[in-house]
Parts: structure tokens; sequence; C-alpha cells
């Protein structure tokens, strides 16, 4: 399958994935902002990843990494640009009780200055379009790399302060940890998926990757158990709320998920450091672990849509 063509399943997953968060948190989460914030999240977590992945390379290949990788991070930071300047309109409008069409300039700034899901919006908008124009005019180096990782960090962790969770700063902590740690889980291994094409590169990677992953696990299961206690009152929303539906799901999806990773880590990493898996079975791990990472992300968004 080519690039494009495991781009446009993803896409597709993340459709499918969309319309089961908003049925699972119904009516708490509209499906237009549902979609819109899983665009933005699954975007955002692609760019992370590509910023993130040259480091996942030795220092003799990494600067070919880099502009292979140079593609798709355009492409995933203008969508992710797209996407935050959408959200951010649309979170306006509904601020101002109006229809996105009727939206003027001075209600958009004020929503955009005076509340803190505004600003928190203009750091993420300011992230993308900075992680955009260095993939685009600026050359690929070391300096320039941490610059752009430390952005998709910001602009990824920018709107997780802002919910209701933020009410309660160990609440507010335990989320924004939790979610720079799952995007950095994801978003490298979505990198991998997209740039990595030979067993050879697979055998280099993967070790670094299972090492990165297994930090992020913990801590994102950590952050999560923590956020989650603050967030609920009482057992009985995980079933009787549309957040707790929503939660439950990707608790359910997060288990699959570390299943498989310690699967993957146990069989597959052995199997491709020694060369053994060819560069086709990496890539059909690698895509079923991204599929449900997708699944998860979206359940992610409605849970910050609903909640």
């Amino acid at each position: 399958m080519t690039r494009r063509g495991t781009a446009a399943v993803g896409a597709l997953l993340a459709a499918a994935a969309t319309v089961l968060a908003w049925a699972l948190a119904y009516p708490q989460a509209p499906l237009g902002l549902t979609a819109v914030r899983v665009l933005a999240d699954c975007a955002a977590v692609v760019t992370l990843g590509l910023t993130v992945l040259p480091m996942l390379d030795d220092e003799r290949h990494r600067r070919e990494l880099s502009t292979r990788a140079t593609r798709p991070l355009v492409a995933a930071s203008v969508l992710w640009l797209l996407a935050e300047l959408t959200r951010m309109l649309t979170a306006a409008a509904l601020a101002a009780a109006v229809p996105i069409g009727r939206l003027d300039v001075h209600a958009t700034a004020d929503f955009a200055v005076a509340t803190a899901a505004g600003r928190a919006g203009l750091l993420a908008v300011a992230a993308a379009a900075v992680i955009f124009a260095a993939a685009l005019a600026v050359p690929r180096s070391a300096s320039s790399n941490v610059v752009m990782i430390g952005a998709a960090a910001v602009g990824v962790a920018a709107r997780q302060v802002t919910g209701h969770v933020s009410e309660s700063p160990l609440g507010g902590l335990a989320v924004t940890v939790h979610t720079l740690a799952a995007a950095l889980w994801c978003g490298a291994l979505a990198g991998l998926v997209l740039t990595v094409d030979h067993r050879g590169q697979w055998a280099r990677m993967l070790p670094r990757f299972s090492q990165l992953s297994l930090v992020c696990v913990l801590v994102l299961l950590v952050g999560g158990a923590v956020g989650a206690a603050v967030r609920l009152g009482a057992p009985a929303e995980l079933y009787a709320t549309g957040y707790g539906r929503v939660l439950s799901a990707k608790i359910a999806v997060t288990g699959v998920l570390v299943v498989l990773g310690w699967r993957n880590r146990t069989m597959w990493l052995p199997a491709a450091k020694s060369h053994r898996a060819s560069a086709v079975v990496s890539q059909h791990r690698s895509r079923l672990e991204t599929a449900l990472m997708i699944l998860a992300l979206a359940l992610a968004a409605g849970l910050a849509v609903s909640g």
C-alpha cells in the first residue's frame, strides 16, 4: 500500500471512529464539534510524531530521514493549522450564540483574546503555523528540529488545560501529561508508518521506538487514571453519562493497545532487530497498531468535547 493509500485509510478510520465517539457521548457532544476536534487532534499528533521521528534513527541516517519526513510533515501541519482555525471559529460562534456564517471579526477577536479557550486556540494555531513555515522554508537540522518539537508539544498541550478538569490543578496537570505521552507514542508510530520502507530501517528504529513507547505508556496510564479520578464523581458515571461511556470505550481500547504493544515488544521487536522480520510484516503490524491508536485518539477527542 502506498503512503497516500495509508493516509486515505487512516482518514476513513478516523471518520468512523468520530461517529462512534459521537454516538457514545450523545447528546453531550455535537457531531460537528467532535469531527473538528478529531481532525485537529490527529493532525497534531502526526505532526508531533514527524518532528520527533529523526531522533529515533542514528546520526548517519538522520538527515535522510528528516528529508523524507518533510512532505508528510508539511501536509500534517497545514491540516492541523486549518483544523485549529476551524475549531476556533466554531467555538467563537457558539460563544456568541450565532451561526458561524454570521460571526464577525469583532466577536472572533473578543473570543480569542478574552477567553481561556480562545487564547489556548491561538497558541495551537501559532504552533501549527510555526511548524508549517519551518518545514517549508527552514533546512532540517538538529536545532530546527528541537524548535519544531517544542512548538508541537506546546500546541498539543495548549487546549488540555481549558476543559472542566482544569478546575483542578492536579487534574489539569494529569490530563496534560497524559495527552503529551499519548501523542508522542501514537505520533512516533504514525511517523514510522508514513516514512519507513525497508527492513534495515525497522531494525534501526524500532528498538528506540520501543523504549520511547514504554515510557509513554507508563506516563499516560498514570496521568489518565488521575485525570479520570478527578473528573468522575461516581463509578456509575462510566455507563450512565456520555462522558463516562466514551471514557469506558477509551479505557478498553487502551487496554488492547497495551497488550498488543507488549506482544510486539516481545515478538516483533526481536525479529525486526535481527532482520528476521520483513518490511511487509513490520508495516502490517505497525498499521494495525496505528489503526487502534486512531480509534483511541477519536475517543479522546470525544471526551474533550463532551467533558
